[in-house]
């Protein structure tokens, strides 16, 4: 299994350097030359197994240059028994409306974000030894709150590594803060931006593929790789939990094997529902990708429309991982709707670079109309329905919600009963006054974000995870704040480079 580039479909590499670069040097994506495909058969063989020995089956598929032994050790590394609050890893829920949650966040930092962090470090330190053992990795990262959290956990004392990681100041929740500012290990360092998550991410980008900056990093020993999305070696662990999913509704007796469900995300850069989308290209019998935006909602209109257009309002709201115009993402899937005309995406991404917009053709546009149906809810709708879903016997947090709400409009316009999963991807207590505000009516303006966190459980009955409770009382480790056109500057002294 080779991979090659969204902007440059000559460029061959194998998994290992894909996962250990992060990004190809052209500022395209690392995607498979070839999709592997999973028959019924192969399917009936994992309903068996737990998701450690799933995830083991589907990585290999993809890692070829990875031995069984290394896929075994960096596997149950990532997910054994203590690492996770569900002997499952994500179980499904059932909930009222008739829908399956899968619950991503059941990692040690309440986001789904853990699915792949708590992997990514084996991995990336496994394919350094077998490209670039010489080197200090530098994980550089922007997050609009959980995956900073996620990465910066899973990295912490990685010996080999350190990782920074960029967010905006004012566009992440009070606890996704708290979580990364007080953040421990000796190779950590954590920097907010003057922006927003479009900003830090764009800012990064620009570091990793300056051939000046890599040349210093060399220069000292060092060499940049990513924790986020644009590495495959974030994206291909996701795909494990949706073929898991599947797996667990044969087993639950939902439906059989061949069956086809529908799949719900959640998402602002894409990375989640394109996992799905490689589920559904392996074998997986995916009738529908719903795609779920905020009021964030370019996602929505590019779905329904082809034309991508970030020259909008950008709107800071309870979802903030979400909070996001720019999707880098879908770059990967554009390159396989095209039929890996790299031409196109690069024609495509100057223009959204240049104009902060781009049309797709025809061809391309009756694709995304037939695999995806898109939604999206502001921030009334997803207190109304936090607050109906609560009632309905299930507490989920906000970005959850926006799924919920999209899943429930797109079932009333269409009809479409097929069996669903929604991906939540967060622990309702990691934005507890939004999800306060919409069970209780009201946050009391008294109140600090861990008297919420206590007036939750209260109205609630729902338990705190320990790894946010004990948080309260912690003083932040890293204060530091940039602007957008500094990140570079504070990139250098992070590392202690002149």
């Amino acid at each position: 299994m080779l991979y090659t580039s969204t902007r440059d479909k000559s460029v061959r590499v194998s998994s290992a350097q894909a996962i250990a670069q992060g990004i190809s040097k052209d500022g395209g994506l690392f995607v498979p030359e070839e999709i592997p495909q999973i028959s019924a058969d192969f399917i009936d063989v994992l309903v068996g197994m737990d998701y450690i020995s799933r995830a083991k089956q589907v990585l290999a598929l993809y890692l070829t240059d990875f031995t069984p032994e290394e896929i075994d050790r960096c596997v149950s590394g990532a997910y054994k028994e203590g690492k996770f609050s569900s002997e499952k890893v994500s179980p499904l829920k059932k909930i009222k409306n008739g829908a399956n949650i899968l619950e991503l966040w059941r990692g040690p930092t309440c986001a789904f974000k853990d699915m792949a962090l708590q992997l990514l470090p084996y991995l990336l330190t496994t394919a350094a030894k077998k490209t670039v053992a010489d080197k200090e990795i530098v994980i550089l990262v922007a997050t609009s709150g959980d995956t900073g959290k996620a990465a910066l956990e899973g990295f912490r004392d990685v010996p080999g590594t350190r990782i920074m990681v960029f967010y905006p100041n004012d566009g992440v929740s009070p606890m996704q803060k708290l979580q990364m500012t007080t953040q421990e290990g000796k190779n950590v360092c954590v920097c907010a931006i003057n922006g927003n998550f479009d900003d830090a991410q764009n800012g990064v980008k620009k570091i990793f593929t300056d051939p000046a900056v890599a040349e210093k990093l060399a220069e000292n020993g060092m060499m940049f790789s990513s924790a986020n999305s644009i590495n495959w070696g974030r994206l291909v662990p996701q795909i494990v939990y949706y073929i898991s999913a599947y797996c667990d509704m044969i087993q639950n007796g939902e439906i059989k094997n061949g069956d086809a469900i529908n799949i719900v995300v959640p998402t602002g850069n894409f990375g989640n529902i394109l996992a799905a989308y490689y589920a559904k290209c392996m074998g997986v019998p995916v009738k529908k990708l719903i795609c779920a935006s905020n009021a964030n909602n370019v996602l929505t209109d590019f779905l329904t429309t082809g034309v991508y257009d970030r020259n909008r309002a950008f709107y800071t709201t309870t979802s903030p991982s979400m909070d996001i115009l720019i999707s880098s993402n879908l770059e990967r899937l554009l390159f396989h709707l095209c039929k890996e005309d790299d031409d196109r995406v690069r024609a495509w991404m100057q223009s959204l670079s240049a104009n902060g917009t781009y049309t797709v053709e025809e061809d391309v546009k009756t694709q995304l109309l037939t695999l995806f149906a898109a939604g999206c809810c502001d921030d009334e709708a997803t207190k109304e329905t936090i607050r109906k879903t609560f009632a309905d016997g299930y507490l989920c947090d906000t970005h959850t919600a926006v799924a919920v709400n999209v899943f429930e409009s797109y079932t009333k316009q269409t009809g479409d009963s097929t069996p669903t999963v929604i991906a939540s991807t967060a622990n309702p207590f990691k934005f507890s006054a939004a999800v306060l505000r919409a069970v209780e009516g009201s946050v009391p303006t008294d109140t600090d974000e861990f008297d919420q966190v206590e007036l939750l459980i209260e109205k609630t009955g729902d338990p705190c995870p320990p790894q946010l409770a004990t948080l309260r009382g912690k003083t932040p480790r890293f204060t530091a704040c940039c602007e957008k056109d500094d990140m570079e500057r504070q990139v250098y002294e992070m590392l202690g480079i002149r």
